[in-house]
């Protein structure tokens, strides 16, 4: 699976919906935040692309250029 900024996925440890703020292939890292965010903003925080269940919608926090 290859993970890019702006997508949205699923972990293993919940059923929440994560969006994608950076990915780190080598060291098997992304960094995600709740999604759709808060009011007030959602945390960001680090987590092991092996909890990462799968891409739910690519780019959902994106609009795809018309």
């Amino acid at each position: 699976m290859t993970l890019h900024q702006g997508d949205c996925v699923h972990l293993t440890s919940d059923e929440h919906l994560y969006q994608v703020i950076g990915v780190d292939d080598h060291l098997n890292r992304c960094w995600v935040r709740r999604w759709p965010m808060a009011r007030h903003g959602s945390p960001v925080f680090e987590i092991s692309l092996h909890l990462v269940d799968g891409q739910d919608q690519p780019n959902a926090g994106h609009p795809s250029p018309s």
